[in-house]
């Protein structure tokens, strides 16, 4: 028997980028580096963000507003062949949630300027949570089927998820 919990979120702010359509979008926040965002958070939570601009890096979780259905299987950007979706980073998941780390550039106010922005401009905000160095990073072992698949240089997004 399967139990759902359902779970009442909400947008802490808009992510604004110059990306309009998944097609030409980096497809993760490393291979975007010079990609500079603006992040609007709504005044009703801009008091969480004191002492945000000592950081450097922060992680960004945000809607995959855009991505329609989902499916057990998918071919991800950076294969041809279809793998679960657990073992991805494609949109199209039970719960669209996507997570990239961006530099902080700047924060005033309620708007923060980052680079790395891989998101599609309009993006819903849902939480922000420091990078931390100590807490955020795993010895890596083993990749799975990314191993032969990591690319050199920036890598941009097709219609594969439209």
């Amino acid at each position: 028997m399967h139990r759902y919990t359902y779970l009442k979120m909400r947008s802490i702010g808009v992510i604004r980028t110059r990306f309009i359509e998944q097609a030409g979008t980096p497809i993760q926040g490393c291979m975007a580096r010079e990609e500079i965002a603006t992040i609007e958070v709504h005044e009703e939570f801009m008091e969480g963000l004191a002492d945000l601009g000592g950081f450097s890096h922060i992680w960004l979780l945000y809607l995959f507003n855009q991505a329609r259905g989902w499916s057990p299987k998918v071919k991800p950007y950076l294969d041809t062949v279809e793998h679960g979706i657990f073992a991805t980073r494609s949109p199209r998941r039970p719960n669209p949630i996507g997570m990239t780390c961006v530099r902080l550039l700047k924060a005033e106010g309620n708007v923060l300027t980052v680079a790395g922005a891989d998101m599609l401009d309009g993006t819903p905000l849902l939480d922000i949570k420091p990078c931390v160095p100590a807490f955020d990073h795993a010895p890596v072992d083993a990749i799975g089927w990314y191993r032969s698949k990591i690319p050199e240089g920036k890598v941009l997004a097709d219609r594969r998820f439209d």
